[in-house]
């Protein structure tokens, strides 16, 4: 943060796990929480949140007074578990992670000399609306928080993951909602680049732990491969939480936390672009594949209209429709499909379209190459069958983005790291 006197705002997470072993304080606060929601005695879980932050303020030198005013705070909010319904408890609980870890980063810049200040979600105008833990920005809210920072001085470190309603309750975001909050600031305050610290010096063409000899990270990409890349299994972040910075089209520097001298990866709304070039590969498992085949379906008005109402009377999104001219393929996750549900889904289809046969794949791994060079470029997609047929693997299905910036290829999971580390060959090897 000290690195670079333009950076101005820093928003905080909850501390998170020491060591493999360790336990985030977010975890720790849920548990104090279902503690107290039942009644029980309180003190172990309190005394390990407090724990953590005294370690923290000793290893600081900053000495016991911010962790009274941290002690005082959790006693407060313990206190107030009989006027709150359950999930606003929790949420009230659950933001006290990122609500006193902002406070005490602040002390540190100040006990270094640095005009430094903790600015509340509730003064500066971060208002929440709908569910407690699933919570989302009122849109009016960013010309409240743009006027809030508009006089501030210094840095101003800004507690993550929550937010309070109109009614001046605690509301959380999703987990990971840090992330949620910096993507917003970033947006109200129009910043000249969003950084996001993780735990990756970049963001890599492929998982690393499939292809270990991975070496250089991306250094640029689009919001556009952002957003393929990060829908089929790459996880520095959760696409979602950006989306503020992307509409606002706010440069993303994903960086390192350890390694704060790494460039990373900056994400933006455009860069310059290789012909024949793809930015990275991903796959996402535990897809399934619901397949009908009909003689003469494509004479059929509304028969694809008809086959999706049958999935949205169950509740099921769908992720990719590849289709023949008598077959249908709908691609949708796991989880949206148990086998309880998967029985109905079939006697649905047989009485509403009455096909010469129903049958659902399972076991479906989804493989995404990404990349703006492969826009109006031949041959990437024989590139990518070509590698995958030498390392014996079989495709179950194939679809390309009208925009010609990913293809998708179903394959069977088993057949994953071969066909991740074949195509890694193929394109960047």
């Amino acid at each position: 943060m000290l690195a670079d006197p333009a950076r101005r705002i820093v928003v905080v997470s909850a501390p998170g796990k020491r060591d493999k072993g360790d336990t985030k304080v977010t975890d720790l606060l849920i548990a104090l929480a279902d503690t107290a929601l039942k009644g029980e005695n309180t003190d172990r879980q309190f005394g390990a949140v407090v724990e953590r932050y005294a370690a923290i303020a000793q290893e600081l030198n900053l000495g016991e007074e911010i962790v009274r005013e941290i002690e005082k705070d959790l006693l407060g909010r313990i206190g107030q578990v009989a006027s709150l319904a359950p999930a606003e408890f929790m949420d009230l609980m659950k933001a006290a992670g990122e609500d006193n870890n902002a406070k005490l980063v602040a002390v540190a810049f100040s006990a270094r000399g640095k005009k430094a200040r903790y600015a509340s979600p509730r003064d500066t105008g971060m208002v929440l609306r709908g569910e407690f833990g699933d919570a989302q920005l009122d849109p009016g809210s960013y010309a409240t928080l743009s006027r809030a920072f508009s006089n501030f001085e210094g840095i101003v470190v800004y507690p993550g993951f929550f937010g309070y309603t109109k009614d001046g309750k605690v509301a959380t975001f999703p987990r990971g909602g840090s992330d949620i909050t910096g993507s917003i600031l970033a947006a109200a305050v129009c910043a000249d680049v969003y950084e996001n610290f993780t735990d990756v010096d970049s963001v890599y063409p492929v998982d690393p732990r499939i292809v270990p000899e991975v070496a250089e990270g991306i250094p640029t990409m689009t919001y556009r491969e952002m957003r393929e890349l990060a829908y089929a299994g790459f996880g520095v972040f959760n696409d979602d939480a950006v989306i503020p910075a992307v509409r606002a089209r706010i440069p993303i520097n994903i960086r390192n936390t350890n390694h704060p001298g790494e460039p990373g990866t900056m994400i933006q709304q455009s860069r310059r672009v290789v012909p024949g070039t793809v930015v990275g590969i991903a796959s996402a498992d535990s897809f399934c594949n619901i397949v009908v085949d009909k003689y003469l379906m494509n004479r059929e008005v509304g028969f694809g209209r008809r086959l999706l109402t049958v999935l949205e009377n169950e509740g099921i999104a769908y992720e990719h429709m590849p289709s023949g001219v008598d077959s249908q393929c709908i691609v949708v996750k796991e989880q949206y499909l148990p086998k309880e549900k998967e029985h109905r889904v079939i006697q649905a289809i047989k009485r509403e379209l009455n096909p010469d046969s129903v049958l659902v794949e399972r076991d479906i791994t989804l493989l995404m190459i990404v990349g703006e060079g492969m826009c109006y470029t031949a041959g990437m997609f024989a590139k990518a069958c070509l590698a995958l047929a030498s390392a014996g693997i079989n495709i179950s299905m194939v679809n390309q983005g009208s925009s010609e910036v990913s293809f998708m290829i179903a394959i069977r999971r088993q057949d994953r790291d071969g066909a991740v580390r074949a195509l890694y060959k193929a394109f960047f090897g």
